[in-house]
C-alpha cells in the first residue's frame, strides 16, 4: 500500500466526500490541506462540513485560534507529525484539501529547518518599508508565495531564513525538495458551468446556514475586522458587510465573484503542477462513489511503497 494518498481539487468539487469514502474503504485518517480549516471557529466560511466525516478520523482541522496567521513551515511541521502518527496505527494517511502551496510542498518532500532568530539583522531592518524589504527578499531568493511578503515583519523573517540558509549550507540542502515516489494524487475534474453552479448554490445554503453571524461572532469575540479581511473570501466580503462597509446584496455579488475567481486559481494551481512534473490523476466530479472508490484503490495499490 502506498503511504500517501491525496485527494484534491477546486472548492464545491466534492473532495471531501470522496476523500471520506476512500478513507472508510482503507481504515484511513484524513490530513486536510487547506490553509483556512486550521482555525477554530471558522467553520461556515471555510466549508469543514465536520459531519461529512462519520467516524473517519481527521487532523489539522481546528489547531489554530481565529486570528492568528499559520504558515507553510507550520503546516509541513505538523503534517509530518500527524502523518507519522497515522502510519504508527498501520493506517492510511489520506490528504484532502484544496490549498496548492500545502500539497505540492508535501509531494515534494519539502522540509523546512527551524532557523532561530537574528536580533543584529532583526535591528539593521527596522525602519524599512515592505516594498524594500521585498525587494531584497527578492534578490536573495525566488519568491514562491506572498504570504512571506504581507507584512514587514513577515519579510524580515523571510529575509532572516535566507539568510541563514547562504551561511548554512546544511540547512539550505535540508530544505530542498526531495519528491515523493510513494504518494498517488487524485483530482476531482469538475467543469466551468457544473462549478460555477455548485459554488453559486453552497454560497446561498451557508448563508442560510448563518455564515454572517459565524463573522459577528467572531468579531464580538475579539478577533479585529482585519484579522478577518486578511483571510480572504467569505471573511473578508462578510467582514466588510458586518463593519457597514458593504451592503448584503453587494457583498454576495463581489463574494460570488471572488470565490468564482479563487476556483480557477486553483485550478491553475493545479496544472502548474504538473507541468512541474506532479501527476494527477483525474476524475469527473459526477462519477458513481463505489465506481470512483474502486478506482482509486487500484490505482494505489499499484503505486506500492518504496
Amino acid at each position: 500500500m502506498a503511504k500517501l494518498l491525496v485527494i484534491t481539487g477546486p472548492t464545491a468539487s466534492g473532495k471531501t466526500s470522496r476523500a471520506v469514502d476512500v478513507a472508510r474503504r482503507l481504515d484511513g485518517e484524513i490530513i486536510s490541506a487547506d490553509s483556512r480549516q486550521i482555525y477554530r471557529g471558522m467553520d461556515l466560511g471555510t466549508g469543514k462540513d465536520l459531519a461529512d466525516y462519520g467516524s473517519v478520523p481527521y487532523h489539522l482541522i481546528d489547531i489554530a485560534p481565529a486570528g492568528y496567521r499559520y504558515n507553510l513551515y507550520e503546516y509541513l511541521r505538523d503534517f509530518a507529525t500527524a502523518h507519522d502518527s497515522i502510519l504508527s496505527r498501520g493506517r492510511q494517511p489520506v490528504v484532502c484539501g484544496g490549498t496548492g502551496l500545502y500539497i505540492e510542498s508535501v509531494l515534494k518532500g519539502l522540509k523546512l529547518p527551524e532557523v532561530p532568530a537574528n536580533p543584529d539583522l532583526r535591528r539593521s531592518l527596522e525602519g524599512k518599508t515592505l516594498a524594500e524589504l521585498t525587494d531584497m527578499l527578492s534578490a536573495m531568493k525566488t519568491l514562491h508565495n506572498t504570504t512571506d511578503v504581507d507584512s514587514c515583519k513577515r519579510a524580515i523573517r523571510a529575509i532572516e531564513i535566507a539568510e541563514y540558509y547562504a551561511e548554512h549550507p546544511d540547512a539550505a540542502l535540508a530544505a530542498e525538495p526531495h519528491p515523493l515516489t510513494n504518494a498517488l494524487t487524485v483530482g476531482i475534474d469538475i467543469p466551468r458551468e457544473a462549478r460555477r453552479r455548485l459554488i453559486s448554490e453552497r454560497l446561498d445554503r451557508r448563508l442560510d446556514e448563518g455564515m454572517v453571524d459565524e463573522v459577528r461572532r467572531l468579531i464580538d469575540g475579539g478577533i479585529s475586522p482585519e484579522d478577518l479581511v486578511y483571510y480572504g473570501l467569505e471573511y473578508k466580503f462578510l467582514t466588510l458587510y458586518v463593519i457597514g462597509e458593504l451592503g448584503f446584496d453587494e457583498m454576495r455579488r463581489q463574494l460570488e465573484i471572488a470565490i468564482h475567481q479563487f476556483a480557477k486559481r486553483q485550478m491553475t494551481w493545479f496544472r502548474g503542477m504538473e507541468r512541474r512534473g506532479l501527476h494527477i490523476e483525474w476524475f469527473p466530479y459526477d462519477m458513481d462513489r463505489e465506481e470512483f472508490v474502486d478506482r482509486v484503490v487500484d490505482l494505489l495499490s499499484a503505486v506500492g511503497d518504496e
